[in-house]
């Protein structure tokens, strides 16, 4: 897909460079020139463009990108300014960030197709991660149950995945596992990326370190797994 993210700070310039690896053709835009700059030899285009002004904002492909994400945060009028101007523009796809209630209730007005809460959501993760030991991504599921994507504990260290009965033996299931592995993004540029392997198919294939467990379970069945094997 072809994405254009407008506001290149933290949040915009990590998803870029996110959106790139994942293969994607990313543009980016914004106002401050050393932003645009550190970003440029990373994604496919970069625009210093002020996403306020009209006639800039027209500069941009509008017509020719997938989706349109507003990732401005700090400064909340030219957020606003810059969805009115798409919308104007007849930009049918677009995401906005919004940094607080208000602002989200802003970009409800405006009928944005999705509005992105980040700091919310991190937060949210965090004190949940926190509760489970904090070296877990976690996704709820309901009051008690969790996703749970974590590196493999040293203890399981060449075990053999068909012998391991994580739900027998601490009663979480075993749902996927990740290895990295070798990948370039659309620029060329090297870096790993977590690759599925399957382990149904192999009884012999074992852990190693590195390895990415995806379990399902509750946070005190991960936590007694970790009380156990330490």
């Amino acid at each position: 897909m072809r994405y254009l993210i407008i506001g290149l700070g933290i949040y915009g310039s990590n998803l870029a460079l996110d959106l790139t690896e994942m293969g994607h053709e990313v543009i980016g835009a914004d106002a401050n020139p050393a932003l645009v700059d550190a970003i440029k030899d990373n994604i496919s285009t970069a625009y210093i463009i002020d996403s306020t002004d009209e006639t800039s904002l027209s500069v941009l492909p509008l017509r020719n990108v997938d989706i349109v994400i507003v990732a401005i945060g700090e400064n909340f009028g030219a957020s606003i300014k810059t969805v009115a101007l798409l919308k104007k523009a007849g930009v049918e796809h677009i995401f906005a960030r919004a940094i607080d209630t208000l602002h989200e209730a802003i970009l409800t007005g405006m009928n944005v197709e999705r509005i992105v809460t980040p700091e919310q959501r991190a937060a949210k993760d965090l004190s949940n991660e926190m509760e489970l030991g904090g070296q877990v991504e976690s996704l709820h599921i309901d009051s008690d149950h969790y996703v749970l994507k974590f590196k493999s504990p040293e203890y399981f260290f060449g075990m053999k995945y068909s012998s391991l009965d994580l739900n027998k033996n601490f009663g979480l299931t075993l749902i996927a596992v990740g290895r990295p592995v070798p990948a370039r993004n659309i620029l060329g540029i090297e870096h790993t990326r977590p690759g599925l392997i399957d382990i149904s198919s192999n009884p012999d294939l074992r852990v190693e370190p590195g390895d990415i467990f995806t379990c399902i379970g509750t946070a005190k069945a991960y936590k007694a797994m970790f009380r156990h094997i330490n």
